[in-house]
Parts: structure tokens; C-alpha cells; sequence
């Protein structure tokens, strides 16, 4: 049975996360609320506002149950606002706004600047192979610094932020700063899935 695979539907590439999931032999299910949350073996939490992302998993009673399944173990992968509600720690948090935590890690909200500053690289991501990747930056944050129970899997390569942490993992739960579900690469939805099915072994 191939995984069902959850995507935070509160804002953000919903669909086109589905998508991804799909194409790559997942069950992908929108999640809304909490008996769809419980019903699934990992989640996708998807760009937009992290700020109001994080309103939102309160306003429908979201925000304790995920923690409650991060904390037991549920595979997650967080894309750009994803991985600030990821995060640990951030900086440049508006006033009481909370993460999610998981991940060791320090990341700093729309770090490469506005929209009109997004921008767009080739990168390689430890565990994706047949070459680079296509990322697309989109008021994409950073990760400052990284603890030592987080491996940083990718990074910049080139340019004036060559060298900038983009992508982590730690256990099952992986984030990057930038936005597969809208190149069509299907590679990091790919690792993912993985992830979860070695989860569930």
C-alpha cells in the first residue's frame, strides 16, 4: 500500500504539492483538521505566510495534535514557511508567533529578501541523485545555524549567497528554503515519500 501523505491545507501550494506527491506513487491528502491529521503517515507543510500559517493552526485546534505527532515521530517535510514552522528557533519572528519545532536549527524569515529579490539556482541536495536541482527562491528564509542533532543536506552554490544553508534534515523530518512543487522536478517529493515508507518499515 503506498503511503498516505498529508498536506497542510491552511495557505499556500496545496495542490500542487498533491501533485508532486502523487506523480511519485503517494496517496497525498489535504488536512484540515484533526481527524485527517491523525489519518495520515506524514505531512507536507507548504510555502505562504508563517506567521499566519501558525494563526491558523490555531484557529482549527491543529497547532497541540501536530506537535503532539511531531514530537512521536511523524515524518515531515516543511518548504520555505515550512521550514520556519520547523524550526526550532527563528529570527525575525513577528511578536507571538510560535514554530512547531523538531528540527535543531536557527532560520532567519525572508532572509533573501522580498519578492521582488526571489531568484532562482541549480543546487545539490545530499540523497537526490541524477544531478541538480531547480530551486525557485520565493521570500525564501535561511538557516542560520544548525545544532547538532540537524545535517545540513544543501546549500547554495553560487552567487552572492553561495555558501547559505538551504536544506536540512534531521530524522524524519526534512525542509528546504525553496519550492519544488512549482519546477515540476518531482526529486525532493521523491526522497520524502522515502522517508515515510522507511518510517513505516
Amino acid at each position: 500500500m503506498p503511503p498516505t501523505i498529508g498536506v497542510l491545507a491552511l495557505q499556500g501550494d496545496v495542490r500542487e504539492h498533491v501533485r508532486a506527491l502523487e506523480a511519485v506513487g503517494a496517496h497525498a491528502v489535504p488536512v484540515r483538521r484533526r481527524s485527517e491529521l491523525d489519518a495520515v503517515d506524514g505531512l507536507v507543510l507548504p510555502g505562504g505566510e508563517s506567521s499566519t500559517i501558525d494563526k491558523l493552526l490555531r484557529a482549527f485546534d491543529l497547532y497541540e495534535p501536530l506537535r503532539e505527532r511531531l514530537r512521536a515521530g511523524l515524518p515531515a517535510y516543511g518548504s520555505c514557511a515550512g521550514m520556519i514552522l520547523l524550526a526550532d528557533r527563528v529570527e525575525g519572528a513577528i511578536e507571538g508567533q510560535r514554530t512547531l519545532g523538531g528540527i535543531d536549527v536557527t532560520v532567519r524569515r525572508n532572509a533573501f529578501g522580498r519578492q521582488v529579490d526571489s531568484f532562482e539556482t541549480d543546487l545539490s541536495i545530499e540523497g537526490i541523485e541524477d544531478g541538480p536541482l531547480h530551486a525557485v527562491f520565493i521570500r525564501a528564509p535561511w538557516v542560520e545555524e544548525v545544532g547538532p542533532a540537524a545535517r545540513v543536506v544543501g546549500r547554495v552554490e553560487g552567487g552572492p549567497a553561495a555558501g547559505r544553508i538551504v536544506a536540512v534534515r534531521q530524522g524524519p523530518l526534512l525542509v528546504t528554503s525553496f519550492h519544488p512543487e512549482v519546477t515540476g522536478d518531482t526529486r525532493v517529493h521523491r526522497l520524502f515519500v522515502e522517508i515515510v515508507g522507511q518510517d513505516r518499515s
